[in-house]
């Protein structure tokens, strides 16, 4: 099963949490209650989403937390690489030279376009998007062609 990692879910919280108090600053604790995790948790995620230009850190007595962009200005891949580094799929769908059997795969084209689709559909979704209600499934799929091997 492919899933993200929880602290890449618990970033995702911790962001719509400060996306829907947009220009607030919120201290840790404060993001830790109104997001429903343990405060050593929020703290965790804070830093690689800092340093991924995300959220902008204030210090002193009012210091905290708020989103460095507009919520409609980040999308969802943007969060998951500063959490788990470059979306991939497979080790080759984005490093050359991981695999011994990289020059006589037949699948590694393909891999690399299911890829780039995974990564278009989470950078078609804002954070500021996530902040409302699912969309109603629609009974169409990802439009996605296979190399031929």
């Amino acid at each position: 099963m492919l899933r993200v990692t929880k602290l890449t879910d618990y970033a995702t919280v911790v962001m719509t949490v400060l996306a829907a108090r947009p220009g607030e600053v919120l201290s840790a604790p404060e993001l830790a209650e109104q997001a429903g995790l343990e405060a050593p948790t929020v703290a965790k995620v804070l830093k690689p989403l800092a340093a991924a230009g995300l959220v902008a850190g204030f210090r002193g007595a009012n210091g905290g937390y708020r989103l460095a962009r507009a919520a409609a200005e980040i999308n969802l891949v943007e969060i998951v690489e500063a959490m788990e580094g470059p979306l991939a799929m497979t080790e080759c769908s984005v490093h050359d030279g991981q695999c011994g059997i990289e020059a006589s795969c037949g699948v590694r084209a393909n891999w690399r376009r299911i890829n780039d689709v995974v990564a278009d559909a989470l950078r078609g979704v804002s954070l500021a998007q996530m902040l409302g209600p699912a969309p109603r499934p629609s009974r169409k799929g990802i439009a996605l062609q296979l190399a031929n091997a």
